[in-house]
C-alpha cells in the first residue's frame, strides 16, 4: 500500500504524464528528441531533484516514492523518463555519498531544478560490461587533470551541461588500476560529442559517443577518493538499476493499459474480444505480471534504504536485489509490449499505433544498466555466496 505522499506524488506525476507527456511521446519518437521545455517544467515541479535533500533545492523523498513517479512518468514516455532517471539517480547519488559540502552545494541545486542537465559516462568500446577495463585517463597535474580516452553509449552526451566522467588515475592497492570520478562542464575545451546512434527504440533520448582530447579541469572536479570511482559508479548502478526498473513497469503498465482498452472496443464475430478466454488470459497474466514486477522494483528500494542497517544472516545484498528488479522488470515490459501487440493484430504492427513504440522502447531496458545477462550472472554469484555464508542444513 502507498502511503498518503506517495499517493500525492503518484497522482502528481500521472496528471503530468496525461497532460504533458502523452499527447507529445509519438511526436518526439519520430523526431527523435523531446522538447527541452519539457524538462523545465518537470523542474519546477521538483520531478528532477526527487532524492535531492531540501537543503540543495530538491524534493527529499525516500527511494520508493521516486520510484512510485518514475513509473508514471515512464508511462508516458521511456525515453523522456531516462533522462529523468539519470539526473535524479547517479550523479547526484555519487554528489551525496562522497562529495565535499561544496561539491554539492555548487551542483545539486542546478541538478535539482534542472538549471544543468546531467550525464553518466561510464562505458568504452571494449569496456561494456567490464567497466574496469577502461582506457580513458585522468592525468594529475599541479593544479588539477587532463583527461583523454573516448566514452560511448553516452545518454545525453551532447546536451547535457555536466557529465560524470570515469577515469583511471594510475595504480591503487595491490597494483590494480584506479579509477576517479569526474564533474566535467561539456563546454570544456577538448569534450566533443560524436555522431548520434541511430537507435530502435527510445528515439526521443539521445546516445552518443564522447571524445575526450586533453580536456583540463581544475582539482576540485575530483568526487571523493582519486582511486576508488570505479566503486562509486558500480554503488550507482545499483540505484539506476532500480530507476530502469521502475521505468520497465512503466512501459508494462502502459502496454497493459492500451490492450485493455483496445480488448473492450475492438469487436469481432459481434462481441468486444475481450470477452474471448484467449484473450482474457492474456490480459490477466499481463496484468498479473505487470504488479509482480512492480513489487519486485520496491522491494529492492526498501532493500536499498535499509542498505545501511544491520542485516539478517541470510539476506541478498542490494546489488542482487536491484539486479533481479530489473531483470524481471525489463523482461516483463518486453513480453508485455509482445503480447499488446498481438492483441493489437494487425494495428499492432503499425506505427501509428502506440503499441509498437512500447515493444521497441522495452527492448532497450533489457540492455543498458546492465544486460539480462550480466544480472544474471550478478544473482547467481550472490546466491552461491549467501549459501556459502549460511551452510547447508
Amino acid at each position: 500500500m502507498l502511503t498518503a505522499e506517495q499517493q500525492a506524488i503518484r497522482e502528481l506525476a500521472r496528471d503530468f504524464a496525461d497532460s504533458e507527456i502523452v499527447p507529445h511521446a509519438a511526436a518526439w519518437d519520430q523526431a527523435g528528441a523531446f522538447d527541452r521545455d519539457v524538462l523545465a517544467r518537470l523542474g519546477e515541479l521538483g520531478f528532477l531533484g526527487m532524492l535531492v535533500p531540501e537543503r540543495y533545492g530538491g524534493l527529499g523523498l525516500d527511494l520508493p516514492t521516486y520510484l512510485v513517479a518514475l513509473e508514471e512518468l515512464a508511462r508516458g514516455d521511456a525515453a523522456l523518463a531516462l533522462t529523468v532517471a539519470i539526473q535524479n539517480g547517479p550523479v547526484p547519488a555519487i554528489l551525496l555519498a562522497h562529495g565535499t559540502e561544496a561539491q554539492k552545494a555548487r551542483w545539486l541545486p542546478d541538478l535539482a531544478s534542472g538549471a544543468k542537465i546531467a550525464g553518466f559516462a561510464l562505458s568504452e568500446a571494449q569496456a561494456g560490461s567490464d567497466p574496469s577495463a577502461m582506457t580513458t585517463t585522468a592525468t594529475a597535474e599541479a593544479d588539477g587533470w587532463i583527461l583523454n580516452g573516448a566514452k560511448r553509449w553516452v545518454t545525453n552526451g551532447a546536451s547535457a551541461d555536466l557529465m560524470l566522467v570515469f577515469a583511471r588515475t594510475g595504480e591503487g592497492d595491490r597494483g590494480k588500476s584506479a579509477t576517479g570520478a569526474f564533474m566535467v562542464d561539456t563546454e570544456s575545451p577538448g569534450y566533443r560529442a560524436g555522431r548520434r546512434e541511430k537507435t530502435m527504440g527510445l528515439r526521443a533520448s539521445e546516445t552518443v559517443s564522447v571524445d575526450l582530447k586533453g580536456v583540463r579541469i581544475d582539482g576540485d572536479r575530483l568526487v571523493g577518493n582519486r582511486h576508488r570511482g570505479l566503486s562509486y559508479a558500480l554503488e550507482a548502478l545499483d540505484l539506476g538499476r532500480l530507476g530502469i526498473g521502475a521505468q520497465a513497469v512503466g512501459i508494462a503498465e502502459a502496454a497493459l493499459r492500451h490492450a485493455v482498452r483496445y480488448a473492450h472496443q475492438r469487436r469481432q464475430f459481434g462481441r468486444p474480444i475481450a470477452s474471448f478466454g484467449g484473450v482474457r488470459s492474456k490480459l490477466a497474466t499481463m496484468g498479473a505480471r505487470v504488479a509482480a514486477a512492480r513489487a519486485l522494483v520496491m522491494e529492492g528500494a526498501r532493500g536499498w534504504e535499509a542498505r545501511n542497517a544491520p542485516g539478517v544472516g541470510d539476506e541478498l545484498p542490494v546489488t542482487a536485489r536491484s539486479a533481479m528488479a530489473k531483470l524481471i522488470a525489463s523482461e516483463t515490459a518486453t513480453w508485455a509490449a509482445e503480447e499488446a501487440v498481438r492483441i493489437f493484430g494487425g494495428y499492432g504492427f503499425m506505427r501509428e499505433y502506440p503499441v509498437e513504440k512500447l515493444m521497441r522502447d522495452a527492448k532497450g531496458t533489457e540492455i543498458y544498466e546492465g544486460t539480462s545477462e550480466i544480472l544474471r550472472l550478478v544473482i547467481g554469484r550472490a546466491l552461491g555466496a549467501r549459501e556459502a555464508a549460511i551452510g547447508t542444513p
